[in-house]
């Protein structure tokens, strides 16, 4: 978020928390921040507002925008300060942490309003157009997000620099409503979450199991040309892995343990220490440098139940993981093959227009990562170095990078511009150390390999929620779960013809179904429709008696008059080459 636009969803916060005390005089307000796409503010209401008390809320914050200037700010002791808020304890429990830590007590006024606030708003409240924010909804918050705290009400705003830029995000999030994947995902019978077998662990129906093992298998074909081996490894393993791998610390509570009948086990968080272990079990030489694995694996955390939604967030996931043992003169070669992988896969799904890499680096404060610094200066520049050889659209952010290595984030945009992370690649040198990983260098010496981590989709599930979104269930032909539907007029008088296409696609390996119910034709076409089927054939007495078949398109074109051969052999070009289009 850009410092001005940070500066306006602070200020307006400020404005909230003016407007509530003038309507509402005995609220207490505590703390209200910028978030991405506005601001919010929690509050102790004294009796319970609802969203309906939104527009007169939005009115009068308005209404006192008009009297404000600019913004104010003195600072205090924190004895002054509780005498400010002597009678609201939210506030005076931040004075006190504030004062523990030693820092600066700043107060900010704007009109009549005055706040406990660290600073950042506009200069001249001219800067904010009154009509490019708008309240936009009421949810409940605990204290500090703490569950054992009391319950506040919290008031989420939508703020953007210009009236427009407003009005295109309403409108996105409209769109976005429609193709919500938890909502299409069920209606389309991809998958389902039981409440007997818990949140956060969805279940393939056999139609989303169909684009699952496709995705999986694209991956597969990407990498098994690259010199990618496969590997399996257990879904559990000793407590004493992740304490090595520092896992055990970095997951705390997220970790689901196991107990046995003798040992107690953890559900793997992670997939990287099991494939640390098989590297460990071979000795390699510099001659078999670089060691590629391969995995789609599912790994466990433990993520809080109000954390989680549909596929994009879990608690199980399946990463198309990999991990590159290398040398660190290798790193550069094996990133660009990784990216030209990360290419491929996006522009086939449809994903690659408008995207960008973050190229997360080392901060300033060098104390705060593992590895020397020629092995960092070596990685970074092998990182810079493929960004510019490859032409990415990338943008270096300092002090973003892991403690263990730098990075490669890239960020793909869905049909309707929302932005997601999904691809990365990381450095690692921190893994090498911790297993004692080594090889023999050219030297004869002992050598660390340097890890590079790598997952193209991110996770199965979730880049199938983003998937689901992003074609709103109109799956590519190649992904789609059925990808032709035949209909017959009468089973009766064309069910036999209609029987004789369906054996000629389906033992050509298309996903084909035959659809001979009792219920109407109009009712059958529907349900292939609402099924997102891209392709239905419906059988006449024309077509019986010419041998052809008449299709109608998902995009609602039709091909009339073509032979079941001829149609085949189109639709097997268009799956094998995975076209995006129809």
């Amino acid at each position: 978020m850009k410092e001005q636009l940070h500066n306006i969803r602070h200020s307006l916060a400020h404005l909230l928390a003016a407007a509530i005390l003038e309507l509402y005089p005995d609220t207490k307000n505590t703390i209200g921040p910028a978030i991405d796409d506005g601001f919010y503010y929690d509050f102790e209401f004294s009796s319970p507002i609802s969203d309906k008390d939104l527009p007169k809320i939005e009115k009068k914050m308005k209404e006192i925008l008009k009297t404000w200037k600019g913004f104010e700010g003195v600072k205090k002791d924190g004895f002054e300060a509780k005498e400010v808020f002597k009678n609201n304890e939210y506030k005076i429990e931040l004075i006190e942490e504030i004062v523990n830590k030693g820092d600066q007590i700043t107060f900010y006024t704007a009109g009549n309003f005055t706040d406990l606030c660290r600073g950042g708003h506009v200069e001249d409240t001219k800067e904010i157009n009154p009509n490019s924010f708008k309240l936009d909804r009421i949810a409940g918050a605990y204290w500090r997000g703490d569950e054992k705290n009391k319950m506040l009400t919290r008031i989420y705003g939508l703020a953007f620099e210009t009236k427009e830029e407003l009005e295109a995000y309403i409108t996105q999030r409209e769109e976005a409503k429609k193709r919500d994947h938890k909502v299409i995902g069920p209606q389309m019978k991809l998958f389902t979450i039981s409440p007997l077998v818990g949140p956060g662990l969805p279940l393939m129906q056999p139609k989303g199991m169909v684009i699952r093992k496709e995705i999986e298998d694209y991956l597969w074909k990407l990498h098994s040309k690259k010199g990618y081996l496969r590997v399996w490894t257990p879904h559990i393993a000793k407590l004493a892995l992740y304490e090595t791998s520092g896992h055990a610390v970095k997951f705390g509570d997220e970790l689901f343990k196991v107990q046995g009948k003798e040992d107690s086990f953890i559900l793997k968080p992670m997939n990287c220490p099991h494939h640390m272990q098989i590297f460990a079990d071979n000795q390699f030489s510099y001659r078999n440098m670089p060691i590629r694995y391969f995995e789609p694996a599912t790994v466990y955390r433990d993520e809080k139940s109000g954390q989680l939604g549909g596929l994009t967030r879990v608690r199980s996931i399946t990463q198309d993981d990999g991990h590159l043992f290398c040398t660190s003169d290798q790193i550069g070669d094996e990133i660009k093959t990784i990216v030209g992988i990360i290419k491929e896969f996006y522009t086939t799904m449809g994903l690659i227009d408008g995207y960008w890499v973050r190229l997360s680096l080392r901060g300033d404060d060098k104390t705060k990562y593992l590895g020397s610094d020629d092995v960092w200066v070596k990685a970074e520049s092998a990182l810079t170095k493929v960004c510019i050889e490859e032409n990415l659209p990338y943008k270096p952010a300092k002090d973003e990078a892991a403690f263990y290595g730098p990075k490669l984030d890239f960020m793909f945009k869905d049909a309707i511009g929302r932005e997601w992370q999904l691809a990365t690649i990381q450095c690692d040198f921190n893994l090498p150390e911790r297993f004692d990983l080594s090889f023999v260098n050219n030297e004869g010496k002992k050598e660390r390999p340097v890890v590079i981590h790598r997952a193209i989709s991110g996770s199965l599930e979730r880049f199938m929620g983003v998937m689901i979104e992003h074609t709103a269930g109109n799956f590519p032909l190649w992904l789609s779960p059925a990808q032709v539907t035949i209909i017959p007029i009468s089973a009766e008088n064309h069910g036999n013809y209609a029987k004789t296409v369906f054996d000629l696609f389906q033992n050509s390996d298309v996903r084909v179904e035959l659809d001979d119910s009792n219920e109407s034709l109009g009712k059958r076409i529907r349900n292939a429709k609402t099924n997102k089927t891209p392709y239905v054939i419906v059988i006449g007495d024309k077509e019986k008696d010419a041998n052809t078949l008449t299709i109608e398109k998902r995009d609602n074109t039709k091909i009339e008059n073509i032979s079941p051969e001829e149609f085949l052999n189109q639709t097997l070009e268009k799956i094998n080459s995975k076209s995006l289009e129809l």
